[in-house]
């Protein structure tokens, strides 16, 4: 899961950097920022998330960044097309956030106690 966290760290610094030339650029680039760092504490050091109040941090952002995914799903038809979400920026915006959702919540998913069998 640390090469998993690694990719999607890079990913999504990718992400936020590629915002410079967007009207809302410091928006989305937080946005994809914190996933970033999220997926890179998971990969990296995942001892960060030993502490009650990381891991709520961490639960919030997931929380969040779904949602996100609400507020932004595209009502574009067909917004999956690359026709589509080429000329539509609603498109590439909501699903954007599809996309960090899946990040923050494979970071919470690799980092979250296991329980143990009774």
């Amino acid at each position: 899961m640390r090469i998993v966290n690694a990719v999607l760290c890079l990913l999504m610094a990718l992400f936020a950097v590629v915002q410079y030339n967007d009207p809302d650029a410091l928006f989305w680039g937080a946005i994809y920022g914190v996933a970033a760092i999220w997926c890179g504490f998971a990969a990296f050091r995942p001892g960060v998330f030993e502490t009650a109040l990381v891991r709520g941090l961490l639960t919030a952002s997931v929380t969040l960044s779904a949602f996100g995914v609400a507020w932004f799903w595209p009502r574009t038809e067909g917004f999956w097309h690359m026709d589509v979400w080429w000329e539509t920026e609603t498109a590439r915006e909501g699903m954007g956030m599809m996309i960090v959702l899946l990040a923050v919540a494979v970071a919470w998913l690799t980092v979250r106690p296991r329980r143990r069998a009774l």
